[in-house]
């Protein structure tokens, strides 16, 4: 099999990965330092507003990417078990959060926080794939 560092496929992920980074963080910068905190919804703000969430796009590209130029079935499976694991934990927590919301006066969770939840579960996925596998997909050898 083939490593996570050797695979071509995955180092081009990374690279796009990099890249998006770099846009997303520098489109949020932006989009700080040129909108107003509670801007009513112009063309400009919204347009500013939406510049992170093209990032955001890409990266969900950028994973699904992945799992077509990976040629190696195992880590393609430990990649996919990571996207179930973190999706399952992100509808567990938006559904149950989004119920206790609607009965009692807890804070708002922001749907902005939801792709940074998902992406958080793909680290607990990484762990089940240790403990399941004994190895995740960066040390299969």
């Amino acid at each position: 099999m083939a490593s996570r560092g050797r695979s071509p496929a995955y180092r081009r992920y990374f690279r796009r990965h990099i890249g998006l980074t770099v846009l997303y963080l520098a489109a949020i910068a932006l989009a700080t330092w040129l909108v107003p905190d509670d801007a009513p919804p112009s063309a400009g703000a919204v347009m500013l507003a939406l510049l992170p969430g093209i990032a955001v796009l890409g990266w969900i590209w950028s994973m699904g990417r992945l799992l077509v130029e990976l040629d190696d079935e195992y880590l393609r499976m430990l990649e996919v078990r990571k996207f179930i694991i973190a999706t399952g934990i992100t509808l567990a927590v938006v559904s149950v959060w989004g119920i206790i919301e609607l009965y009692t006066t807890v804070p708002r969770l922001p749907v902005f926080f939801v792709f940074p939840l998902w992406c958080l579960g793909l680290a607990a996925g990484s762990v089940s794939n240790k403990l399941t596998f004994g190895h995740d997909t960066g040390t299969c050898k």
